[in-house]
């Protein structure tokens, strides 16, 4: 059994990847060359609104769907799973809200706040605050500790 957890940890792990390898090909995303220039001066792109929130959004299921995955199989937890789901979802409409502030005011807030809101609108950046929450948290559970 141990080893199908880590064959969909490394599947979803995969799936991250993939997502990340393609992202150039399989999402609209203007501002992916913008930011890979890093080069502050640099003309600000023009883009669609739906297609880029449309692609964003896309973006984040998938980033979702594989997080998912990996949290499932590491702890074999259906509710810690849905917590994992509404924390990431949480976090998601914070910064994907501010980032279209930013692309909205052409990132007048500032270029690397909006570099950073970004971020943690494309990349599943806060599983890697789950998994070891998780991971202590199971820990406390086990020396019959509840928090």
């Amino acid at each position: 059994m141990k080893s199908f957890k880590w064959i969909f940890v490394l599947l979803a792990l995969a799936g991250l990847i993939a997502v990340r390898t393609v992202e150039d090909r399989l999402f609209y995303d203007p501002f992916l060359d913008f930011f890979k220039s890093a080069d502050v001066n640099a003309k600000f792109p023009a883009f669609n609104w739906w297609p880029l929130v449309l692609n964003y959004l896309f973006r984040f299921g998938l980033n979702l769907v594989f997080s998912l995955v990996i949290i499932q199989a590491l702890f074999q937890n259906k509710k810690w799973t849905l917590q994992a789901l509404v924390l990431i979802s949480i976090v998601f409409s914070i910064t994907f809200s501010l980032y279209l502030i930013c692309i909205s005011t052409k990132f007048e807030i500032g270029y690397l706040f909006s570099f950073y809101m970004r971020r943690f609108v494309i990349q599943p950046l806060i599983l890697l605050l789950i998994v070891p929450l998780f991971y202590y948290r199971k820990a406390q559970l086990e020396k019959g500790l509840e928090i």
